[in-house]
């Protein structure tokens, strides 16, 4: 003889697959977002230590001397 399955009201026999509905914690948007604007003030904050060392030599100029010593 089987016994019935009493399921709680209001919540779904099955877990749903994860589409639109499903949530992100907080820190998975935060931390992508802060390492990014770190990374991007690092960048911004090279450049101006080039500029004032008064060398005069720009990202291009440093690019276009990596690749000729590799090529």
């Amino acid at each position: 003889m089987s016994a019935p399955t009493h399921l709680a009201p209001g919540r779904p026999s099955a877990p749903r697959a994860a589409g639109a509905h499903a949530r992100l914690p907080w820190w998975a948007l935060a931390l992508p977002a802060l390492a990014f604007g770190l990374l991007l003030i690092l960048l911004a904050g090279s450049g101006q230590a080039h500029a004032a060392s008064g060398d005069g030599s720009t990202l291009v100029h440093v690019t276009e001397r990596l690749l000729s010593a590799v090529g």
